[in-house]
């Protein structure tokens, strides 16, 4: 299809969003308006009509799924040549890229490591216990404020000058300590990927130059969640050319809480004055009544830019919002539905999505959907590999097979407790930098006795030493037994039971490393139908399968954090947060009650704008019926509590909702009718 098809394939709204081209431009895309066609049209515009080179392009958005989305779209536009070089990816894979570029500018070395998460507050938890003793709870709020930080663009001196109170003041020296240490590992972490970048291009002339020549255009969805540094590296980028496209809506901003600023839009009036900004109104995917349910609601917000979504979808099923007496009752009620409505409406269980405020509603209803039989996915589950004890696992093994992975060394050099503090950690850094070494090879190394006092040298040594000694049992005879006694030998369970809340738990995360090397036993595995020659000839060669084995473990646990797609047919449970993007059928909201929807925090903050937001994602999920339910009383700290009915159910348009469980509101006909097809569908389930 040419570049003319697809244009006529849009509407008149999104064909000026495509065409504009000349200056800054706002596409202020409502929910379902098909914000996707646009951007990857106009890559596909700016390449095949106005002869630009891909490769002076870059679209930027917040996931691996979305670039994954925007890049196979791009692709079956711009085939061969046409597309070689183009960037689409996250806002952190274009800063890990400009890292990656200018590294000695940033003074870095080749292969520095990326902290994740986890990585990072273990060191903080280091860095912290030379203090006191400190709890989990602290350490998280360190790590947010730390976080929070980064992303205002606020540096270590800043923080500690601008510190309101002595826990601001503590986290501030703590933010310090935790750079130094960063640095002496040749790492960043996540915040880093936009943090440098940005920092680098603000004081390096030379630098901002060298990246205004390489990007000549920019594209970046969803732009009312970017935070202050996000912004920053556009703006740094397009000043000079002032040639790019942003797509967002106010009205789906409900990042606030890790940073997000929607108010980055009038911002970008107030930088770019010339700023073209184009509504997308027509919505692709709901009915009309429940765009004007979503329409009435968020008007209750203050706006920069008005819009009204609307469709061409017919008026559809009226809302129905349906009262329980308490949430055992909503839980029951959603499932029986579920599997009522599946039967008698022919649907698939993939059409019915369940959406809630917290993860914790899940729980119940879980219970009733595996009672009902129902195939369901929980989305926000915690991944396998993402457990602090497989990661701990995983890195012993990677430090196995590559005694050079200074990531893996850190991780657990110090796991089980080996007094190994991050001041001598940070000495041995700024020793194996100095000789161009690993860390590992660094503890193998005399002169390190000049610089760190002799217990610690020989903490270290005593570490090395007993990896040395396993690699070489894995040389000399059975790999995986050599790594089960490992894990014996230094006691790894001793010291999960030493940190676990409860004993049940820390025999549940030793049962899960054990599974992991039970996976790395399977993936050794030969085919039986190899004949006796091959098997010969693959004796000697163990080491090697480990090390295949483990890489492939590594690999899997990379591509399992990616594996977001899942087509299995299964009613599907998420958060609204999660929901955002995705669409479906049938969806039903629960928990339409104050303090749960509208969050306590919330209420309390005086930040129910957001939560107004939050609820509004929620139903424009919606394609053909959405359901919203909500219990009379709720269990809190043991003891039912009652519920008050949300503020936002009095914000829809009465016309439109049909109330059940509510006798004020309710029609006794269709209530009846209701009873009928409950027990018709159950019938012709067990029939």
């Amino acid at each position: 299809m040419s570049i003319q098809q697809r244009l006529a394939k849009l509407n008149p709204r999104q064909q000026e969003a495509v065409r504009y081209i000349d200056g800054p431009c706002l596409v202020l895309a409502g929910a379902g308006s098909g914000k996707t066609s646009v951007i990857t049209t106009k890559i596909a515009y700016l390449v095949q009509v106005c002869g630009m080179s891909a490769r002076r392009i870059a679209a930027v958005t917040f996931t691996n799924k979305a670039a994954r989305e925007m890049k196979e779209r791009v692709g079956q536009m711009l085939k061969g040549k046409e597309g070689h070089g183009l960037t689409v990816s996250t806002f952190h894979t274009l800063g890990l890229n400009i890292i990656r570029g200018e590294l000695k500018a940033l003074g870095y070395k080749p292969g520095f490591s990326l902290f994740d998460p986890e990585d990072a507050k273990a060191l903080l938890r280091d860095l912290m216990n030379k203090d006191a003793q400190v709890d989990a709870e602290q350490i998280n709020a360190v790590q947010h404020q730390i976080s929070e930080w980064k992303n205002d663009l606020v540096l270590p001196g800043q923080a500690l000058s601008h510190a309101v109170d002595e826990d601001e003041q503590y986290a501030a020296r703590v933010y310090e300590a935790y750079i130094r240490h960063l640095k002496a590992y040749n790492a960043v972490d996540f915040d880093d990927l936009i943090l440098l970048p940005v920092v680098l291009l603000q004081r390096d002339s030379e630098v901002l130059a060298r990246w205004r020549r390489k990007i000549h255009y920019m594209l970046v969805d969803e732009y009312q969640d970017t935070n202050v540094s996000q912004y920053l590296l556009v703006k740094l980028l397009m000043e000079e050319r002032k040639t790019f496209t942003v797509v967002g809506d106010d009205d789906q901003s409900i990042y606030a809480w890790r940073g997000a600023r929607p108010e980055n839009l009038v911002t970008l009036g107030e930088d770019f004055p010339r700023l073209n900004v184009i509504k997308l109104e027509q919505n692709y995917r709901s009915t009309g009544t429940i765009l004007r349910a979503a329409n009435t609601l968020i008007a209750n917000n203050p706006h920069v830019y008005e819009k009204t979504l609307w469709s061409e979808m017919g008026q559809g099923a009226p809302i129905r919002v349906v009262v329980n007496r308490h949430e055992e009752a909503e839980a029951e009620r959603v499932a029986s539905e579920i599997l009522t409505r599946r039967i008698k409406e022919r649907a698939e269980w993939r059409d019915f999505a369940v959406l809630y405020r917290g993860n914790f509603q899940a729980r119940l209803l879980e219970l009733k959907l595996q009672h009902y039989q129902i195939p369901y996915k929980l989305s926000g589950g915690t991944s396998f590999f993402s457990r602090n004890e497989i990661k701990d696992a995983m890195a012993y093994l990677r430090l196995l097979i590559n005694p050079a992975d200074d990531n893996a060394f850190l991780r657990i050099v110090n796991v089980p407790r080996r007094e190994i503090g991050p001041g001598t950690l940070e000495k041995l850094a700024n020793y194996a930098t100095e000789r161009g070494v690993s860390l590992f090879d660094a503890c193998h190394e005399l002169g390190l006795e000049q610089q760190l006092p002799a217990r610690a040298v020989e903490r270290l040594s005593r570490f090395t030493h007993f990896i040395d000694g396993v690699r070489r049992r894995m040389d000399e005879g059975d790999a995986l037994a050599a790594i089960r006694g490992m894990l014996h030998e230094m006691d790894y369970e001793a010291w999960l039971y030493q940190n676990a809340s409860a004993p049940t738990i820390a025999e549940r995360r030793m049962a899960n490393v054990w599974t992991l090397i039970d996976q790395l036993e399977k993936s050794m595995k030969r085919d039986p139908q190899e004949s006796a020659e091959q098997i010969e000839a693959e004796e000697s060669a163990e080491t090697d399968d480990v090390e295949a084995a483990i890489s492939r473990l590594v690999l899997r646990d990379i591509l399992e954090q990616q594996a977001e797609e899942d087509d299995t047919d299964r009613v599907q449970l998420l958060t609204m947060h999660a929901s955002k993007g995705l669409e479906f059928p049938h969806v039903y909201l629960m928990g339409l009650e104050e303090e749960l929807l509208p969050h306590r925090n919330a209420i309390e903050a005086g930040t129910v704008e957001e939560e107004r937001r939050l609820a509004y994602v929620g139903i424009t999920r919606a394609r053909q019926t959405l359901t919203l339910t909500l219990a009379r009383q709720r269990k809190a700290f043991g003891e039912l509590m009652d519920c008050t009915p949300s503020r936002f159910l009095d914000e829809l348009p009465p016309d439109d909702l049909e109330w059940e469980g509510r006798a004020d509101k309710e029609d006794p006909e269709k209530k009846q009718a209701r009873g009928q097809d409950a027990i018709a569908g159950l019938r012709s389930l067990l029939g």
